[in-house]
């Protein structure tokens, strides 16, 4: 019976709270000074989950496969420079995780894209070249691990003046572990680096853990359903 009275005035006081002038939610925004922490995302990864990802895998890759810079020298007389990056072509970005990313897997492209370029380590091909030779050889990114497809796509991208030495590409998975109504996902993004020349492959990944709570308001609200 006092279960009974406590839930009918619960609802009563919540629901006057929905219409009573002035409690009405108000959407505002404000802008996200330099150094002040991204907001963290209430039911799916955001950008408190992808940035540190991002940056830990492309940095570590890079690092295995970044050369001490050569000085310049003189050998019989003639100038020895140190050879040129090697050109990457970045294929995309696959969500393979329990969530939609929506407009955050362009980013992602772009943010990998962009940390590749400024390292200096490779030589990244233009998006745009690598969009049109994917449309225009009709291949998928899974078809250019076949021979044929490979050989196909690169032939295109060198005809248009844009030859490469790797593959790359990035993928992003989840693994979610569930205690009640909250639970923990585990964000996985892997980055796989594919030498054309002879078919070898290097693989780094980064991984954050991030917990889903409810609320104890949301716990009373789910109690009144």
């Amino acid at each position: 019976m006092l279960r009974r009275q406590f839930l009918g005035w619960s609802a009563s006081v919540i629901g006057a709270a929905l219409i009573t002038p002035g409690c009405r939610d108000k959407q505002f925004a404000r802008v996200k000074e330099p150094g002040q922490p991204d907001m963290v995302g209430s039911h799916q990864a955001g950008a408190e989950t992808f940035k540190p990802l991002v940056d830990e895998a492309v940095v570590k890759l890079l690092e295995r496969h970044s050369m001490p810079i050569m000085q310049a020298s003189h050998v019989a007389g003639a100038e020895q420079l140190p050879p040129p990056p090697k050109r990457i072509c970045f294929i995309c970005v696959e969500n393979k995780s329990a969530e939609e990313i929506g407009d955050f897997k362009e980013q992602l492209y772009e943010c990998i894209d962009s940390k590749i370029l400024s390292s200096q380590v490779f030589q990244p091909v233009s998006k745009r070249f690598v969009d049109a030779g994917l449309r225009d050889t009709r291949l998928r990114p899974d078809q250019l691990f076949s021979p044929d497809g490979q050989r196909t796509f690169a032939a295109y991208m060198e005809q248009q003046g844009q030859p490469f030495d790797y593959l790359l590409f990035a993928k992003l998975t989840s693994g979610t572990t569930r205690e009640n109504k909250e639970y923990q996902r585990d964000y996985l993004l892997t980055l796989e680096l594919v030498d054309i020349r002879n078919g070898q492959y290097d693989k780094q990944s980064a991984e954050i853990s991030k917990g889903y709570h409810k609320s104890r308001v949301s716990r009373m609200w789910n109690a009144l359903q």
